[in-house]
């Protein structure tokens, strides 16, 4: 890990820059794909599928009996932990349903707030290196609890053309309607037209890499709404003396293991545990499935120390985390000073694994330090707020006048006309 110590503030973007290709890069071949698969449909979709994961499929979406199947192939012990996670994730975005909201704001004018689910909404779900059947968990179960109708899902196949069973017995499990064998660009592509397999949808969720990142910020050119701009992941931990080494390292670890460009940072106001922190990682990655992936994300990866806790302050809301992890004897300063991040775990017993799991919080969170101006995945992203006005003669008496002057004021006639004509009326 590359070490710094006391950086200048005139150095933290260069030390905090995201290990990301850039975008200039990743364009072209992503307005590539999405001109074809808008001309050529499922066609196209089956090209890229079987450039970019290497198999051709007689059908891209999941049968009924694969999804029935999948149940044999989960243990039981799994399929518990699922289910407490889904419960645990039912509790958490239920609560953060909302009342109607109404308020007379004059005499005779009535105005109130409610909320309507999204019809259709597309779920990404990354294969890969690893099956993120979890994140099905993080988005279909608030999906259905909005009242989303059509709840589309997209996932690469393996090389045999399968579909892991863990996705497929945790998207029946959460009420996915259709099952695509998609992944990468052509999923959202496909997701953001509609072929004649896979239907469009009105707004896409998920994480995924840069290139599917890029390609669900291009879907909106097409009038289709994304979640946020989640790439790569990455965690921040905050640490001093009063931390657990081994804890650290863990869930540094958590994290570098999820892809070569995942980054992960640990901001210290102390040398000693910077150091020991630093030989954890050495005993702990050696034992990984998934060494190589976390070494090689670690080398894009910083041990940072700071004097106090201010400094470290500033330093973590300019990065923006979207995992803050708080590991200090003084956790109030942190939780109450950030600003900037996904989601926050307090305390040496909150690792973010539990997040990422069973915890109830959601785990599709911004990245790229765009957690600056996103928040997280909730009840609200699979909801649209509508506003209603009702207005009687008494309320359009009352600010009638107002209007006309308003609209008047502006140059647009009409709008004066079309209260100037009930007023009329009504003398």
């Amino acid at each position: 890990m590359n070490k710094s110590f006391n950086p200048n503030p005139a150095e933290w973007e260069a030390i905090l820059k995201r290990p990301t290709q850039t975008v200039d890069d990743i364009e072209e071949t992503v307005n590539g794909v999405f001109k074809d698969v808008r001309e050529n449909g499922d066609t196209a979709v089956a090209k890229y599928t079987s450039i970019f994961d290497n198999v051709e499929l007689e059908n891209n979406y999941a049968s009924a009996k694969e999804i029935e199947d999948a149940k044999n192939f989960i243990s039981d012990d799994l399929k518990e932990a699922i289910q407490l996670a889904k419960s645990n994730i039912e509790k958490f975005h239920t609560a953060q349903k909302t009342e109607r909201i109404t308020v007379q704001t004059t005499e005779g004018v009535t105005c109130w707030q409610e909320k309507r689910p999204i019809q259709k909404v597309g779920l990404y779900i990354p294969g890969g290196t690893a099956p993120l059947f979890s994140t099905i968990l993080m988005l279909a179960v608030p999906a259905n609890i909005a009242g989303c109708e059509e709840i589309v899902l997209c996932t690469p196949p393996d090389k045999q053309g399968n579909i892991n069973p863990a996705i497929l017995y945790t998207a029946n499990l959460c009420g996915v309607t259709k099952i695509f064998k998609v992944g990468g660009i052509q999923a959202i592509a496909g997701m953001t037209f509609g072929t004649e397999t896979i239907p469009q949808v009105y707004k896409i969720f998920g994480p995924g890499n840069q290139f599917v990142t890029v390609a669900k910020q291009l879907s909106t050119k097409f009038g289709v709404s994304i979640d946020m701009p989640a790439g790569p992941s990455e965690l921040l931990v905050v640490a001093d003396d009063t931390a657990d080494a081994s804890f650290v390292a863990s869930d540094l670890l958590s994290q570098a293991e999820h892809g070569v460009d995942s980054q992960v940072i640990l901001v210290s106001t102390s040398k000693q545990l910077i150091s020991d922190v630093e030989k954890e990682i050495e005993v702990q990655m050696s034992t990984l499935s998934r060494k190589r992936i976390a070494q090689k994300a670690i080398e894009n990866s910083k041990l940072i120390y700071v004097e106090n806790d201010a400094i470290a302050l500033d330093l973590i809301n300019k990065y923006g985390p979207e995992h803050f992890i708080v590991c200090v004897e003084d956790e109030d300063f942190y939780v109450n000073g950030i600003i900037n991040a996904g989601s926050v775990f307090i305390g040496n017993y909150t690792p973010e694994s539990a997040g990422d799991y069973a915890s109830g919080t959601n785990h599709t969170l911004p990245t790229n330090g765009y957690a600056k101006q996103y928040s997280g995945v909730n009840l609200e992203s699979f909801m649209k707020s509508m506003t209603f006005q009702k207005i009687t003669e008494t309320g359009i008496q009352n600010i009638g006048n107002a209007i006309e002057l308003m609209a008047e004021a502006e140059g647009l006639d009409a709008h004066k006309n079309a209260v100037t004509l009930r007023l009329n009326k009504l003398r």
